[in-house]
């Protein structure tokens, strides 16, 4: 697809998520706690010095496990992400917060109620990225105990999302009451609409459920498809999909999750990306990793030996992985580097700022919502170094202008705190 002309460029987003112990590299002198408050600072504000438009905090509700053993670099500490966010809101000013919450493992009163909190406490900045908890071992820590199957936990979502934004709407004077199969309650709301009418809902989930949860209710989809002709497949057909809903497709934005790795030269940066890589994915996180997809415990192997076939049917994804591997000579670590890791964007600073450009520009993106290899320094480097050569493309913003809440830095048109679509 053609690149529009200067006149004509759309803006590009950009988010911040606060890395996953599993993916930092943790050998780095930079490296820092995953829990202590000062991360948390330093991650969003240099975010915000970059005018990125929002910082998300990602939640896990158990620890990974795999054979019965905790996952060694899942030890790190999750705090509760509406937590924080309320403590950033105190030192920041213009970033938008976008807390993980499960519509599985919470009610629509108390996570509303958190929610409108952190909007009013940030003059309209909150978000909330919708999970439906894909982990059917973090059902035992909540008293449901049993996990939800994949068609009953959209539907609960359905059901959370509407019972929530009709809290919002109603505020402190209109009582409200939802009965449904998941979600029964009735009562009067404890805070006022917030600032923004309603907040920014971000969905995380690519299934075709997720795909449908999106286009009826969510403002930003956290998506898997970083290369471009993925995006604009997806991009494309998701917008599709809102317009037939009677949405404006330009309310609903793409942003795929990324990695990055910078370099004076792309040969520097190219040996860099292999390098964090390997720091990545340790040989634990290997044998973890391709353990789970195999369905078996890799614990005792080699992990620069060639893995052992997998336990799965012939058509699954695992024997898809083994079939390379066996015909490029894979060892089990290269397979877990090639199959659960990649730096989408790999380059000197002007070419990932270019190839960003570009994407956002031909329709594989709205933005990207970014994940730092270190803790909590990941978004220095971007900042200083790619932010600059987006400013002066004219397609990042070089103050916050747009407004004082995240809905208007996002470019979304208002809506009603009780409208799901």
């Amino acid at each position: 697809m053609p690149v529009p002309p200067p006149g004509a460029r759309r803006q590009v987003l950009l988010a911040a998520t606060f890395p996953h112990s599993v993916w930092v590299v943790w050998d780095d002198p930079r490296s820092g706690s995953q829990i202590d408050f000062a991360s948390f600072r330093h991650a969003v504000r240099t975010a915000e010095r970059g005018r990125f438009d929002f910082f998300l905090i990602a939640e896990t509700l158990r620890l990974r496990e795999h054979a019965g053993r905790l996952d060694d670099l899942e030890v790190a500490g999750r705090p509760h992400s509406p937590t924080v966010m309320s403590a950033l809101a105190a030192v920041t000013r213009h970033i938008g917060l976008v807390p993980t919450m499960s519509s599985t493992y919470n009610e629509p009163y108390e996570l509303a109620r958190q929610i409108a909190t952190l909007d009013h406490l940030s003059a309209g900045r909150a978000g909330w990225n919708i999970v439906t908890t894909a982990d059917p071992e973090a059902g035992v820590n909540f008293r449901r105990g049993a996990h939800l199957a994949h068609a009953d936990r959209y539907a609960r979502a359905e059901e959370f999302v509407r019972a929530a934004t009709a809290l919002w709407a109603g505020g402190t004077t209109t009582p409200q009451r939802h009965r449904g199969t998941h979600i029964d309650l009735e009562g009067t709301f404890t805070l006022p609409p917030g600032p923004q009418g309603r907040p920014v809902l971000v969905q995380a989930g690519d299934s075709a459920d997720g795909q449908a949860f999106a286009a009826r209710h969510a403002d930003i989809v956290f998506s898997l498809h970083d290369r471009p002709a993925d995006g604009r497949r997806f991009r494309t057909a998701i917008r599709a999909r809102a317009r037939a809903l009677g949405r404006d497709p330009d309310s609903l934005k793409v942003m795929p999750g990324a990695g990055f790795v910078l370099g004076d030269t792309a040969g520097d940066a190219a040996e860099r990306s292999r390098d964090v890589a390997l720091r990545q994915v340790t040989p634990a996180v290997a044998l973890t990793r391709i353990g789970q997809l195999w369905g078996a415990d890799l614990s005792g192997r080699d992990p620069d030996d060639p893995p052992p076939p997998p336990a799965g049917p012939p058509g699954s994804p695992a024997a898809g992985l083994y079939a390379r591997a066996v015909a490029e000579g894979l060892s089990i670590r290269e397979v877990a580097i090639r199959s659960l890791l990649r730096h989408t964007f790999t380059g000197t600073p002007a070419e990932v700022a270019a190839r960003i450009d570009e994407n956002v520009q031909t329709g594989a993106a709205d933005g990207y919502i970014l994940a730092g290899h270190l803790n909590p320094v990941g978004f220095d480097e971007f900042t200083d170094r790619v932010v600059p050569h987006l400013q002066e493309r004219g397609v990042l913003r070089t103050a916050y202008t747009e407004g004082a809440t995240l809905r208007e830095n996002l470019g979304l048109t208002a809506r009603p705190p009780g409208v799901a679509r």
